[in-house]
């Protein structure tokens, strides 16, 4: 099993994350965070360092959310390894308890 990141971390990108995982399994777009799900190897320390609580293991991804676990392996091949904790997106008090964030993605 590997960990996703949900619809919670767009437009907020919290990088708490990063700094915990011991594999450098993050990946960074230019609003979302994702897990690749082939370099994750199921620790769960990510998981209480996401302020909004957007990180989850890939057996608890609500229905509603199913479609970030194709998403994180989709995009994590594409995108660049984060490994460090950088400051979340500008506006992202604003957007942390949103939902429906889908089409705000950048991809």
């Amino acid at each position: 099993m590997t960990h996703v990141v949900t619809e919670a971390c767009i437009r907020c990108k919290y990088t708490d994350c990063v700094d915990v995982c011991p594999v450098d399994c993050f990946r960074e777009g230019p609003n979302f965070l994702v897990i690749d799900p082939d370099e994750c190897i199921d620790c769960a320390v990510c998981i209480p360092e996401c302020p909004v609580s957007a990180i989850l293991p890939e057996e608890d991804v609500p229905a509603d959310q199913l479609a970030y676990i194709k998403l994180n392996a989709e995009l994590s091949p594409k995108w660049p390894s984060i490994t460090k904790r950088k400051d979340p997106l500008p506006d992202h008090e604003q957007w942390k308890n949103v939902t429906g964030k889908l089409d705000q993605l950048i991809r």
